[in-house]
């Protein structure tokens, strides 16, 4: 095949999966090698990013997938009219920051860390598809693992989880304070539903 024809080729196999392509099923489909299949595709993501295109290639997890690019969302989100989607909590994004930099971890571990119960979190960010259940710890009670997703990569515009920012002591040290002022807050909520509750 010519070069035109392997990047149509490629842009075909990008549109028809719709997500995250990984390099080396594409280097399958084409019979030709990884490193050169590589240097096509960034080839076309120069591409697509010099011209006045609607779409661009990302690298996501050592696969690529074509998305749309942020200047075409509004009219995208006329055509489909989403379901708008609530926004994640203080204590989700908390969560997910933990899950990133320590996953594969166990809700025990992240409770360690947050120093309050994350159940609520935890669930909120599988229902959005950010992290996952990866399999379980080999130790009595067998505790579900979790880590994230590549739609947590994609979200986060990161190829890989090597491309996370380094988090310091003070940053650590803040979502342990955030966590302490949940406890307080649900601890105050609780005392004003009993008083509520014994004035009734």
């Amino acid at each position: 095949m010519e070069f035109g024809e392997i990047e149509a080729v490629i842009e075909g196999l990008l549109f028809a999966a719709g997500d995250r392509l990984p390099l080396e099923k594409i280097s399958e489909v084409l019979q030709i090698d990884k490193k050169t299949v590589r240097k096509i595709i960034y080839k076309m993501m120069d591409d697509y990013q010099s011209t006045n295109r609607g779409i661009f290639i990302r690298e996501i997890d050592n696969g690529f997938q074509l998305c749309t690019k942020f200047e075409v969302y509004d009219y995208i989100a006329r055509l489909i009219e989403p379901r708008q989607k609530q926004g994640l909590s203080q204590a989700a994004y908390e969560t997910l920051a933990i899950v990133a930099y320590n996953g594969p971890v166990t809700r025990a571990k992240i409770e360690k860390i947050r120093g309050v119960n994350s159940g609520s979190a935890i669930e909120r960010l599988i229902e959005r598809n950010l992290i996952r259940e990866v399999g379980r710890l080999e130790v009595p009670g067998r505790p579900v693992i979790y880590d994230t997703t590549e739609e947590f990569l994609r979200s986060f515009g990161f190829r890989s989880k090597a491309d996370l920012p380094v988090i310091d002591e003070d940053q650590m040290s803040f979502i342990r304070k955030e966590a302490e002022k949940e406890i307080a807050m649900r601890e105050e909520r609780e005392i004003a539903e009993e008083r509520n509750e014994s004035e009734e």
